[in-house]
């Protein structure tokens, strides 16, 4: 009797980060084989605790470039969701060399090595890349308005914009299956405010019964959207056929300005905190520029594989709270 062969494996990289680690627990159930590239340095084992003895998991120590058998194993492998890139403002302000060599080298290894053998690759690029539009709500087929080099995070917008040309370049030029999922805030459990990330810093804070620090005047808006519903949207995205070398909007589209978020997550979580407003320059050390607004058009992603966000934002903040709570346990 012939051994059955082992399936081919779905490569993530970047799965040890927050969203890539709860992609990697929805690929595992659904009897995907699993390989994740990451090199740590801002993901964590501790987000693969719940399946890092999964016999169908692998996980590569690596930076994706560095990685000597890439070629190897992407030719080997069923398809590819590249997740591997700089988060959170804080980084991409204090580390602005390495975060737009990160973006542009790590896709453009990936896209080289799945070029060959076409194995088919979601790439997740970032809302980041509408830059200063004030649009009400950005779609995909918008001009981008991107701000002036001197401020640091226009570098890490534009090395975002430059993975989503040169992902749709390998796809018109050598015919690879590309999806580009251009993600807006994704929130909950594992997220950390190490980087910057709003919700995880409230959290912490009406936690710990300190005052939530709300930068700026607080009347910039974003859009929530929690992790899992993301997850849901890269899986069909990567799926569908008809998605293949089109860009699309994955998020929320229920906004809310941060103040308004910072006083929800008090009425939640600490009834006993203060809000305290914080000028950019002194939040960032230096001149900063943020984006007014950044809500998704989300019409492209329904009519496409009909995705609707499920989880509203009180149960984001209950749920993400949690979980804090749950690890700070287990640690114990």
């Amino acid at each position: 009797m012939k051994s059955e062969s082992m399936p081919k494996p779905v490569i993530v990289t970047g799965g040890a980060g927050f969203i890539g680690s709860h992609l990697v627990e929805r690929l595992l159930h659904d009897g995907k084989s699993v390989v994740v590239i990451d090199d740590f340095s801002t993901g964590s084992r501790d987000n693969l605790r719940n399946v890092e003895q999964h016999p169908r998991l692998r996980v590569i120590e690596s930076r994706v470039s560095g990685f000597k058998d890439l070629a190897k194993l992407v030719a080997g492998a069923e398809s590819i969701f590249h997740l591997a890139a700089a988060v959170g403002v804080e980084l991409v302000l204090r580390s602005s060399i390495q975060s737009i060599q990160t973006n542009l080298r790590e896709t453009e290894a990936i896209l080289e090595a799945a070029s060959g053998p076409q194995v088919p690759l979601l790439l997740t690029s970032s809302s980041e890349v509408y830059g200063k539009s004030g649009k009400d709500a950005f779609s995909e087929e918008d001009d981008l308005i991107i701000g002036p080099p001197h401020f640091a995070r226009w570098g890490y917008a534009c090395s975002k914009l430059m993975d989503e040309f040169l992902a749709l370049a390998y796809a018109r030029e050598r015919g690879l299956p590309v999806v580009i999922a251009r993600l807006f805030n994704t929130v909950g459990p594992r997220q950390t405010g190490r980087y910057g990330m709003v919700l995880p810093r409230f959290i912490a804070a009406a936690m710990e019964g300190t005052p939530l620090r709300v930068f700026g005047n607080g009347k910039q808006t974003r859009c929530f959207c929690h992790v899992d519903d993301v997850v849901e949207a890269l899986v069909q995205l990567r799926n569908r056929s008809e998605a293949r070398g089109r860009i699309f909007n994955v998020g929320s589209d229920d906004e809310i300005a941060i103040l308004e978020l910072a006083r929800l997550v008090i009425e939640e979580l600490g009834p006993n905190s203060t809000i305290e407003l914080v000028p950019y320059r002194e939040a960032y050390s230096g001149e900063f520029q943020d984006m007014e607004r950044r809500r998704p058009d989300l019409r492209l992603i329904r009519q496409t594989i009909q995705w609707q966000p499920r989880m509203d934002l009180r149960s984001i903040i209950t749920e993400t709270a949690a979980s804090v709570v749950s690890g700070f346990r287990k640690r114990d």
